[in-house]
């Protein structure tokens, strides 16, 4: 399943509501120049979702895309060379120089034009 830094637990509490169901989503969805493109949201928890719990907050990705990101972390940066999520992919035998698609090695994806 997906990790959660301290940093970016900390940084989605500071975004949530008091929705104690709500949390981060993991999406996977086919695009970006390297096959599948990642997107997160805050969201609450769906039917077909699998769901943790990582340093208070909730984390939710469908089960049908669990396997294409299974071991992933996520980190919150806020440094000199810029802020925002950071998404590191064992999955992942290719990316895209902007780092917001990859590929696995079983997954191709649909490579298109990153966003």
């Amino acid at each position: 399943m997906v990790t959660l830094t301290e940093q970016a637990a900390e940084k989605v509490k500071s975004m949530l509501s008091d929705s104690v169901e709500a949390g981060l989503r993991i999406m996977i969805k086919p695009g970006g120049c390297s096959g599948f493109s990642y997107g997160l949201a805050l969201d609450e928890r769906k039917p077909n979702d699998i769901a943790i719990m990582q340093h208070g907050v909730n984390v939710f990705v469908d089960a049908e895309n669990e396997r294409l990101v299974d071991g992933a972390q996520i980190d919150y940066l806020d440094d000199l060379s810029g802020t925002g999520f950071s998404i590191h992919n064992p999955n992942a035998i290719s990316t895209c120089g902007c780092g917001s698609s990859f590929r696995t090695k079983e997954d191709a994806g649909q490579p298109g034009s990153c966003d």
